[in-house]
């Protein structure tokens, strides 16, 4: 997670927590079980492949999104159009992160999404507060068809009314506890885990 509460997961170095307790909810294999059937079911849900795009919220999100983008293409022998979202001008807080956010490119397929079946990826879906400013993002590109949201792990905590079509996993944890996904383009390696601060005493 980013400076979001439900946004892709913290840089490593903020990870570094000698007080923190993790518990691996999703190893590697289950990791990829998961968005296995997650992509069979964005294939269901949206009818089919024709119109279809990805769209990958920055950072996590677009390696997940790219994931499924490969078992689309060995289920369906299609390679569908694949963007990302960078939220950071859309965030609602982003006046205290200080005068120079860092914000990374979004990058539009050239198909567009005019029109088209729009699926949002994203890692833990908490709040809600991210993919709110994703779609305010995604309305300023064009007018899809449809919207869906899929995200690998959902955790309880909403503060908008924000519910994701397509869940890896479910999970309750703590207000105290951090729900993590790793990607190896960014981590090293493929997991889900939980963070608990000050550990389970």
């Amino acid at each position: 997670m980013s400076l979001l509460p439900d946004a892709t997961s913290p840089d490593p170095e903020e990870r570094v927590d000698p007080v923190e307790e993790r518990v691996v909810l999703m190893d590697a294999e289950a990791v990829r079980l998961a968005l296995a059937r997650m992509a069979r079911e964005v294939v269901e849900r949206a009818e089919g492949t024709e119109g279809l795009v990805l769209l990958g919220i920055r950072r996590r999100g677009v390696e997940l999104a790219e994931r499924l983008r490969e078992f689309i293409q060995e289920g369906e022998g299609v390679r569908v159009p694949f963007g990302i979202l960078d939220i950071t001008l859309y965030r609602d807080d982003l006046q205290e992160i200080g005068l120079r956010p860092v914000v990374g490119e979004s990058e539009l397929p050239l198909e567009g999404v005019d029109g088209r079946t729009v699926v949002l990826v994203d890692d833990v879906l908490y709040t809600g507060r991210t993919v709110r400013a994703a779609l305010n993002e995604l309305m300023d590109w064009g007018r899809p068809a449809r919207i869906l949201l899929c995200v690998l792990v959902d955790r309880e905590g909403r503060e908008l009314p924000i519910q994701a079509d397509i869940v890896g996993r479910s999970v309750g944890v703590l207000p105290r506890q951090r729900v993590e996904v790793l990607v190896p383009e960014e981590d090293g390696r493929l997991a889900v885990e939980v963070a608990t601060r000050g550990g389970t005493a």
